[in-house]
This record gives C-alpha cells, sequence and structure tokens, in this order.
C-alpha cells in the first residue's frame, strides 16, 4: 500500500493552539483563523467564547462544541463542511489540541480522507512544564494521564522505572498526592520531579524537589491545571545490575539482620530500581528456594 497523498480542498481546516491563561499569548494567526473561520469546534463553547471576549475580538463562524463525549461524532460532520468549501477552526480549552485534548480522531480520518490540515503552533503545557522543571530536556517523553486506580497507575508506572528521559504527565489536582505517593513507591523517594500549575495565570507555581518533598508538599488541597514532571533514570548501575544480582543483595543484608522490606528498600534506592520490583522478586526467589528443600 502506497503513502497517502494529501489534497487541497475548497475549504480548510486547521487545529490551533489556544492561550493555556494568559490571553498575550494568543497569536496573531490564532486571532486571524478565529475571525475567517466559518465553522469553529471548540472543546467547550462557553470558555471559547469567554476567550474571545477576553481578547476582545469577535467571530461570525457557527460554533459547535466538540468534546471527548461526542467528537467520534463530529469527524464526518466537519469533514464534510470542509469539503462542502469551509475554513473549519478547531480549538481545545488550552493548549494544543489533540495532545491530550479532542481533534486526534479528526486528524486520522482527514488524512484517511486526503483532506491536507493546518496547524497553528502556540502554547503548550507539555513543552512549558518541562522547561520550568529544570530538568533534561534534551530528550523527553509525553505520557499524558496515569490510570485513575492506584494499581492501575502503579502498574503503568513500573514499566516506565527504566525510562532514561525526562518525563511528563497530565494529573488532576485532587489524585496529585496520591499519584507522587505511587512514584516514589516505584521509582524511589529521592528521584527528582517538579510539579508545575496554573501554567502562565495569576498564581503559576512551580514546586521542585525530590518526591518524597513532594509527597509531603501535596498534602493538603492542591487546585489549578496540574503538569508532573519526572526525572528520568540516570544510574548506569542500574542498568548494569540483573535483578538476580540485587535480589543477591538484599538477601546479603537480610542475613546480616536488616529486615526484607528494609533490605529491598535500601537496594532498590540505590541501585535506581523500584522498590516493588526488588521486593517481589526477593519473595518469589524464596519461594522457589523453599519449593526446591
Amino acid at each position: 500500500m502506497g503513502a497517502k497523498e494529501s489534497v487541497r480542498t475548497g475549504g480548510q481546516l486547521v487545529f490551533a493552539a489556544t492561550p493555556m491563561g494568559n490571553v498575550g499569548d494568543a497569536s496573531s494567526r490564532l486571532i486571524a483563523a478565529i475571525q475567517q473561520a466559518d465553522v469553529i469546534a471548540a472543546e467547550d463553547t462557553r470558555k471559547f467564547m469567554n476567550l474571545c471576549s477576553r481578547l476582545g475580538i469577535r467571530y461570525d463562524a457557527k460554533l459547535v462544541s466538540n468534546f471527548e463525549a461526542n467528537e467520534a461524532g463530529r469527524v464526518e460532520q466537519l469533514l464534510d463542511s470542509v469539503a462542502a468549501g469551509n475554513r473549519v477552526l478547531v480549538v481545545s480549552d488550552a493548549g494544543m489540541p489533540q495532545v491530550s485534548d479532542p481533534g486526534y480522531r479528526l486528524a486520522v480520518a482527514a488524512i484517511e480522507s486526503g483532506i491536507d490540515y493546518q496547524v497553528l503552533p502556540g502554547p503548550s503545557a507539555v513543552l512549558t512544564a518541562l522547561l520550568l522543571s529544570g530538568l533534561p530536556a534534551d530528550r523527553f517523553c509525553f505520557e499524558g494521564f496515569l490510570p485513575r486506580k492506584s494499581g492501575d497507575r502503579v502498574r503503568a508506572l513500573t514499566q516506565l522505572v527504566h525510562e532514561r528521559r525526562t518525563m511528563i504527565f497530565f494529573e488532576a489536582p485532587h489524585r496529585l498526592a496520591k499519584t507522587l505517593n505511587d512514584m516514589a513507591e516505584v521509582f524511589g523517594p529521592d528521584r527528582n520531579a517538579a510539579v508545575a500549575r496554573e501554567m502562565t495565570k495569576t498564581y503559576e507555581e512551580v514546586i521542585r524537589g525530590s518526591l518524597q518533598e513532594l509527597n509531603d508538599w501535596a498534602v493538603g488541597e492542591i487546585k489549578g491545571e496540574i503538569t508532573l514532571v519526572l526525572a528520568g533514570s540516570d544510574s548506569t548501575a542500574a542498568s548494569e545490575m540483573s535483578l538476580a544480582e540485587l535480589v543477591a543483595l538484599v538477601q546479603e543484608q537480610v542475613a546480616a539482620g536488616a529486615s526484607m522490606k528494609d533490605a529491598a528498600a535500601a537496594v532498590s534506592r540505590e541501585f535506581g530500581r523500584s522498590k516493588r520490583e526488588v521486593y517481589e522478586a526477593v519473595i518469589a526467589a524464596k519461594s522457589a528456594a523453599s519449593a526446591e528443600d
């Protein structure tokens, strides 16, 4: 199957970034796109109207909602509008569409239909938080929202234990403390991280420190939009030491009088491995030894 070619239509499909909070971040291209659009698909129509009011601009476009629950049903309607020669603008509440926001289904369908589209760059919570964190920005990965349930969240985090790149997550404020606690459990309390809250807004705040320090800070009520940045694994020893070797180190400490839990925590912390991973490996080794006796 050959590569798909984009084709020009009489209409136009545009995805545009909107300010995260400070309307001064709105680009002239965004303002022009709003004023020239025939159809505007907004994640939240009320928030979009508020944005236009704050920008002091008017629009003549037909305004339709395009959020998670109705996004799939909007795709055909919006593509038909483009095919009919209309200029269709897609925006999310803040930042870039498609990045944990509506827009991806429409972009894929447009490509499948051979319809070209434009992206107007602008504010991005991912990149802004990365730079605010002070953590390495030469290589990074975006993980979006973690699972809501702790068990599922821990399993997802465990898959990232050996990730060497800086990791970026979105999180709801009411789940932040639990997520930081799970991260400290999986990555170790000394792993560096940063919480960026209410970026570009009046009460912007950036908290930097170890996962344990952030966990202590997050006790209490946290409000606002949250982006969490986590340092990647930087332990060369972690990649060189096999799990069996780490188990042996734990067993040595246990033989010297330490509890298995404390020994597993100490070894995992020293070599940058997941405490849960090391502890479960020690239990498995103990069970295997008992089965052989």
